[in-house]
């Protein structure tokens, strides 16, 4: 694999959202993805060789988001779909399956990680992309089938899998450099809803617990989840709790006066990537992004 700096023109680029199935009348391939983040990852190793069509907007929850009747019928036609699996896509996965059912080739990203369950349920996380080195699982076996995709172009497609796998892998040393800096006993993390189960188990870090339970936004917490959330904030200590960025951090406030203590909330990027312009605009920005500000929080 490729030792080498990302080149500035695939940091930059960015998963493009288009109305019909392919760009512009062009005559390439489409590959159409699911959720944002994998839509930059899939953009990124495509380059110009493919077109690729993400659907869901930035700033959006891929539990809940929903497709169009243009954008399913987008997918139906597709030469490929990209998917990341595992529960995710709540409210796309029926459109995923009819597109299967016609016979469009699929990739399902959580089929090539080393999945793990929630803390509370037997339920699989399918929150990998929070540890780098299952993204790049995800980018050594995605790439052959892009390249195949791509035809002549598939060398190209090769190339810049080994450049963005090197880049992982610098961001996921950076990761490990920056969260072993913070002392042990306050390396954990109290989120609105179960994220961070991969990042914790890569990186030794403890998860205190989550404003909702299970693994979706969709869910609603009891009184009886508040109150041990609660309880394990004031029991650890912790002075900074995290809220996605894509969602309203009431309740994590409310969360922040029950404990009685001088508790921040710090938002992070966990679902979604940032709009475009913003920091957290590309999934390795966002890691970037989200290590900042967990260090930050952890160590105030």
């Amino acid at each position: 694999m490729k030792r080498v700096a990302l080149a500035l023109g695939l940091s930059l680029a960015g998963a493009v959202s288009l109305a019909g199935c392919s760009a512009g009348g062009s005559d390439r391939p489409t590959v159409v993805v699911t959720t944002n983040i994998l839509g930059d990852i899939v953009q990124n190793l495509a380059g110009d060789e493919l077109d690729v069509v993400t659907f869901m907007p930035r700033d959006a929850d891929p539990h809940s988001f929903e497709l169009s009747a243009q954008d399913a019928a987008a997918m139906r036609s597709a030469d490929l779909v990209v998917s990341n699996g595992l529960g995710l896509e709540e409210g796309v996965q029926h459109h995923v399956d009819a597109s299967a059912a016609d016979g469009v080739a699929q990739f399902v990203a959580g089929d090539h990680v080393e999945t793990l369950g929630y803390l509370d349920s037997d339920a699989v996380d399918p929150h990998f992309w929070t540890d780098p080195t299952q993204t790049v699982r995800v980018v050594d076996a995605l790439a052959p089938v892009l390249a195949d995709l791509a035809g002549d172009g598939g060398r190209n497609v090769t190339d810049a899998a080994d450049e963005y796998a090197a880049e992982l892998e610098t961001v996921d040393a950076e990761m490990a450099a920056g969260l072993e800096a913070i002392p042990a006993e306050h390396r954990a993390l109290v989120t609105n809803h179960h994220v961070f189960g991969y990042l914790a188990r890569r990186y030794d870090v403890r998860i205190l617990g989550a404003a909702v339970p299970g693994g979706t936004t969709l869910a609603a917490p009891s009184a009886s989840d508040l109150r041990e959330l609660v309880d394990a904030i004031d029991a650890a200590g912790v002075r900074t709790i995290f809220a996605d960025s894509s969602q309203p951090d009431r309740l994590m406030r409310v969360l922040a006066d029950e404990a009685g203590r001088d508790v921040s909330v710090v938002p992070l990027l966990t679902e979604s990537l940032a709009p475009e312009g913003q920091p957290g605009d590309t999934y390795l920005d966002m890691m970037r992004q989200n290590l900042q500000r967990i260090t930050d929080g952890l160590t105030r």
